[in-house]
């Protein structure tokens, strides 16, 4: 192995990782910010609300993420009326076609992965909220985001990790992120191995940062539930000791 040319070609790597990083959390916080009014139509029981937020989960779903990003990287410039709008100093642009794909491939895996949290919120506490009088608007803020996105949280740290080594495709609509600053010094060195390691294990080093932050915060979660278990189980104690009285 070549550890000079593994010294030379960090600094590079890095560069590239940084536009990788960008691209990533950019497109998840798009992503979420789609995905939730998407979730919320999905976990509805209404077919006219549902049906249009399965249509477009299943399209951004059922086909891969290469085809939707060379449809509006390569697609959007064949549309007449799309090169004679403001859109097209847009999509001119490989980078911004490559955080729209992301995004919005990124927002039909996290519909679904909300609504699968809406559907696991306990019934219980959505006959309570209502029982107390609140409105839809309120129990959905107070009650069932919370608890869905507390549940829906493994799930979703895994698609957090699945779009940043989704976001090595960006290299074939010519941006350097990191996948393509590594093939660009392979074709210059012609040392595919080291080059590929280096960029492999900057990968990994996202990876264990993503996952250590998802730890973190259902560690965070798991503590602050305990706690209201706690005060609970406490206030049930305190009740029942006076009816214990009474009934000797």
């Amino acid at each position: 192995m070549n550890w000079y040319l593994i010294v030379d070609a960090l600094p590079l790597l890095l560069d590239g990782a940084i536009l990788t990083a960008q691209l990533t959390i950019a497109s998840i916080a798009l992503g979420s910010f789609i995905a939730l009014p998407l979730a919320l139509l999905r976990a509805s029981s209404s077919p006219w609300l549902s049906q249009p937020a399965l249509l477009y989960t299943f399209v951004f779903r059922g086909t891969p993420l290469l085809v939707q990003l060379f449809l509006i990287y390569y697609g959007a410039g064949q549309v007449e009326w799309v090169r004679s709008s403001v859109a097209w100093s847009i999509l001119r642009e490989p980078y911004w076609c490559a955080l729209i794909a992301f995004s919005l491939n990124n927002a039909a895996y996290t519909t679904e992965i909300l609504r699968g949290g809406i559907r696991a919120v306990s019934s219980g506490e959505i006959e309570a909220a209502k029982a107390l009088g609140m409105p839809y608007a309120l129990r959905t803020r107070r009650i069932i985001l919370p608890v869905a996105f507390r549940l829906s949280l493994p799930a979703y740290a895994n698609e957090v990790v699945l779009m940043l080594k989704a976001s090595s495709l960006a290299s074939t609509i010519t941006l350097m992120e990191l996948t393509g600053t590594a093939r660009k010094i392979v074709a210059q060195t012609f040392s595919p191995y080291e080059v590929f390691v280096s960029a492999a294990l900057i990968y990994l080093g996202f990876t264990f940062l993503i996952v250590h932050l998802f730890d973190c915060v259902e560690w965070r979660l798991a503590i602050h539930k305990s706690r209201i278990q706690t005060v609970n189980d406490n206030h049930g104690v305190e009740q029942a000791a006076p009816m214990q009285e009474v009934s000797r």
